[in-house]
This record gives C-alpha cells, structure tokens and sequence, in this order.
C-alpha cells in the first residue's frame, strides 16, 4: 500500500533502489483511484450475488446444500489460488492492465451465470467470474500507493474496501428484489451491464501513477521463472506478510461466509425469519462494515500499535457472539441477539483490512503485489474451507445449523494461535525495517 513511499530498498543487485517523493493525492488521485475502486465495487456486486439467490440456485438447479456450496468454494478456490499470479502481474504490468483482464472475465461470468440452465455451466461461470475478480483488490491497493501519500495508506485501503463492500448493498437491496419480480436470467444479465461501464472507463481515463511520479524501470533481472521464486520467498520469509496473513485468514471469513451464501438460509430455515428480515439483517452486516471500516482506518492511522488489538479484539467479539447464538435454548435467537451478532459481523472486514498493514511495511515496494497476494489468500482460503465444511456438515446432520457453523469455532483458533506465535518476530522486524529506513533516507544525495 506504500509503493509510493520515498526512501531506499534493497534490490537484488544490493545497491538502494529509490522512488520519487510522495505523491501528492488530490482530486485528481481520487478520480483515478475511485475508478478502480468502482471496478472493485461491481466485482463484490458480482461476488455476492449468490447469497440473495442461494434458495433460488438450489431450487433453479435441482441441488442440495454441498451442491450450493460448491459454487462458492469454486468461486473462492480460484480466487485464493490467483492471487500470487495476480500479485506478481500487477508488480509487473500495473494495475491498470490487470484491472482491464478482470473486469472482463468477471462480466463474461455474471453474464455466463444469467444464462446457465445446467449445474455445470454455472460452475464455470462462476469459476469465470472468481477469475477476474481476484484481479480486482491488489491492483486497487496498488493505485492507492502510486497516487496517495504513504502515511495514507491505512486510511485509503479501509475506504477501498468501504467502497467495495458496498457492492453488498446492490445484492441485497436491489438483486434480491428483481429476483424474485422479473426472475433469474433478467436479474443477472441486466447487472453484468456494470462491468461493461467500468470497462469503458477504465480504458479510457485510468493511468497507473501520476505523471512525474513513474517508478524506476525494474533491473533486467526482474523476470524470469528465477525472479518469481525469489519474489514469493523473499516475501513468504518476512514474519509480518505471513502476521498479515494470518491476521486476514482469521477475521474475515465469518462475515464473508455468511454474506456469500449461508447467511439467508441459516436466517430463514434456521431462524423461522422471512427473507424480507432476513436481507435486513445482511444489510446491517454492509453498513456496519462500512461505519467500522472508517473508525479503524483512522485509528490504525493515528496509532499503528492498535492494529494487533483491533483484529484480535473483532475475533472475540465474533466468536462470543456466535457462542452465544448457536447455544441458545430455544430453537430461535431473539431479534436483538440476531442484530448484535450482524452488527459485529460487520467489523470483520475492516479487521481483515489491518493484515495488509503489517505485510506492507515489512515488504519493498517491488514486492507489495506479491504479498498483497499472499495476504489476500488468507482470508478466503478459510471462507472456502468454512463453506465447504457448512454445506457438508448440513447434508451429513439434516440440516443441524448448530453443529454445521460451529465450525467457525475451529479456524478461528487455529487463525489465534497461529497470530499469537509470530507478533513477536512481526514486530521486531519492523522496528528493525524502519531503523534501517531512517539510515538510509539521512543517506539519500541531495
């Protein structure tokens, strides 16, 4: 997220690699950037529009929940397993190229999706669709660095996400209602028109930095099957991408699973709540991810010592709130205990946020894509393994929503632990990177 940032870092020839200064942001940077925080936006648009649609898939294809589940996993496989690849392309080629392959992949899916009458057609157009959308956020957090001062980094990939979250809000409060009034081929055909607008914008007015801020040409021996290797281990050895990791693997996938797919029908076959209620309780999930998102971007900008904290502290919240909900005596939670648990569901994105923080810092910016990706992996790898587990777990106990989501439980312990095991190394790496830092800055010729 500090690509921009002034200041050496080492590069393979062991000699200081310099950026140019800051970028200054402005009207201009949030023109640029909001256009791909729009391709960003229709892509969680697409993203989510199965999890207003899930009853309707099962029933349009004749499936049952491991069935369903499948869309997402597939979905989310090829996103977790793209995002190395997408890491190093954006390294490579920039944001803006990469952006212009996702958006298309993604809107032949959604449309793929609109006209699938066969369980396996719309497996590969949702494969499609999780194709280029996994193109989408690393080339966001990308632009975000090459147009906005590095101090704004936290702030301005909280808002990017913010952003992109919204995306929710078109699946619950405008999809789900044509849905179910002009029925499954007009619904989704009409929303991939979104991913033709952005692609036409994004051709003709994005540019990956501003002009006199281009970053130098990489080395020639930066390419190569030998450069990628080094690439991703150099990245994989700093204890603050794999903290970052752990931290987004941890936090997200809660919300993410609930949103995506299991969300309605644990609301409405579980809990006896209409899908009118239901879709409320998802939009509380967006909005309160879009209000926590600001409140941690600014405070994780004023005090950087409050993002370990933040992130566990979401996790508890999270898991306390689960327990609670799934020990209930009687067959249904109370309405009040159903908003608590959404509304704190919405802070695990924004707490996912914070892993890109501690890989950012700890990575030069040649590498930030590369880590970006294994990040990003994260977080949807547990989603997919979570959604996996559910629909299983659903279909082997006849529809038991207690035993089937108290899988939760388990990633997110094994996400702790494995937190918890490597803060210390994180943090002392990074005092270490930052020391360095100020030594070389008091270097740099005038």
């Amino acid at each position: 997220m500090s690509g921009g940032s002034a200041g050496g870092s080492g590069t393979g020839s062991g000699a200081p690699r310099l950026l140019p200064a800051d970028p200054p942001g402005g009207r201009r940077a949030m023109a640029v950037w909001g256009i791909g925080v729009a391709v960003y936006f229709v892509a969680i648009t697409y993203r989510t529009s199965l999890g207003v649609a899930g009853l309707d898939a099962a029933e349009r294809f004749h499936i049952n929940a491991s069935a369903l589940s499948t869309f997402s996993i597939l979905q989310l496989l090829v996103y977790a397993g793209m995002q190395i690849p997408v890491g190093l392309l954006v390294d490579k080629l920039g944001a803006k190229k990469v952006l212009t392959i996702g958006v298309v992949l993604y809107t032949l899916g959604q449309f793929g999706f609109a006209l699938s009458h066969s369980y396996a057609m719309a497996l590969g157009s949702r494969a499609l669709l999780g194709c280029g959308d996994a193109m989408t956020f690393i080339s966001v957090l990308r632009l975000g660095s090459r147009w906005f001062p590095a101090r704004r980094g936290p702030m301005i990939a909280q808002i990017a996400a913010l952003v992109g979250m919204a995306g929710n809000l078109i699946s619950t409060l405008v999809l789900a209602r044509l849905l179910h009034s002009v029925g499954w081929t007009p619904t989704f055909a009409s929303s991939a028109v979104g991913g033709v607008v952005v692609l036409v914008l994004l051709l003709l007015f994005l540019r990956d930095h501003p002009k006199g801020y281009e970053p130098p040409p990489a080395p020639t021996e930066h390419s190569g099957a030998a450069f990628v290797r080094r690439q991703i281990t150099d990245a994989w050895r700093e204890p603050g991408t794999r903290l970052g990791m752990w931290v987004h693997f941890t936090t997200q996938f809660p919300a993410m699973v609930f949103l995506l797919l299991w969300g309605l029908p644990f609301l409405v076959e579980a809990q006896g709540l209409s899908r009118g209620t239901a879709g409320e309780l998802l939009t509380l999930i967006v909005l309160s991810n879009m209000a926590v998102g600001l409140i941690y971007g600014q405070i994780i900008a004023r005090h950087h010592a409050a993002r370990l904290p933040l992130a566990l502290g979401t996790v508890g919240a999270t898991a306390l709130l689960w327990a609670i909900t799934l020990a209930w005596p009687d067959d249904h939670a109370p309405m009040g205990l159903l908003v608590a648990l959404c509304a704190v569901m919405g802070a695990c994105g924004p707490a996912s946020m914070i892993g890109f923080d501690f890989a950012r810092p700890a990575n030069p910016p040649e590498r930030q894509g590369t880590a970006s990706g294994i990040v990003n992996m994260g977080g949807f790898t547990a989603s997919m393994t979570t959604l996996l587990a559910i629909g299983v777990l659903l279909d082997a106990t006849g529809d038991n929503y207690r035993i089937a989501f108290a899988s939760v439980f388990v990633l997110e312990a094994l996400g702790v632990s494995q937190i918890l095991r490597l803060r210390v190394r994180a943090a002392r790496r990074e005092r270490e990177r930052l020391v360095v830092s100020r030594v070389e800055a008091v270097h740099v010729p005038a």
